[in-house]
């Protein structure tokens, strides 16, 4: 029989030792929807470290439910090449494709992480980190040279659960050289820069 506290002790360890080794990182994609799989893919692919940070269960966006809960989703030419990396099996109709919903979001989450992507579920980005970018200091004779420009070098985040029950419980940052708002509509992280 297996000693319960050693399953705890496997799955807390190694989930922080993970969570550890991706709070420095290239790319912060905000949101595990096709664009955020596909756009830490690619990045990925180039050798990037990237994170997805994902505020729900589940990846996948509302590319699961289809065309009205129906799992089917049309595309045309560009959409239909990015499947074909991914395996999905497609059928024509005139110039148009159709795809299993189920079988896009699966296989399109198990290819980004083949290329090392690094999703974390059920945390969602409170805020951006803003810091003063230095500017090239061999430009002195530039006279558009501000010293005092800012980038955004990071996300400060929580757990979904904390911002659902509304609890006063600090965030966590995570460092990174970029943020791609991957959320959808809602748009939360250029929301957040705009603030």
């Amino acid at each position: 029989m297996i000693e319960e506290t050693k399953i705890t002790k496997l799955i807390v360890r190694n989930a922080v030792d993970d969570f550890l080794e991706n709070l420095d990182v290239d790319v912060v994609v905000a949101g595990g929807g096709p664009s955020g799989l596909t756009t830490a893919r690619y990045l990925a692919k180039a050798k990037k470290k990237v994170v997805i940070f994902e505020r729900k269960l589940s990846i996948g966006g509302g590319m699961w439910g289809g065309g009205m809960m129906f799992p089917r989703v049309v595309l045309q030419k560009g959409g239909k090449e990015i499947l074909d990396e991914c395996n999905v099996k497609c059928k024509k109709f005139d110039d148009l494709w159709i795809a299993d919903s189920i079988e896009c979001v699966t296989k399109m989450a198990a290819k980004a992480i083949d290329e090392g992507v690094k999703i974390f579920n059920l945390i969602s980005i409170e805020d951006v980190l803003i810091r003063s970018a230095q500017s090239n200091k061999n430009n002195k004779d530039n006279k558009n040279n501000n010293n005092n420009k800012t980038k955004i070098c990071g996300v400060v985040i929580n757990w979904t659960a904390v911002q659902m029950a509304n609890l006063h419980v600090d965030p966590l940052s995570v460092k990174s050289n970029f943020v791609v708002d991957a959320t959808g509509h809602e748009a939360s992280i250029c929301h957040l820069v705009v603030k």
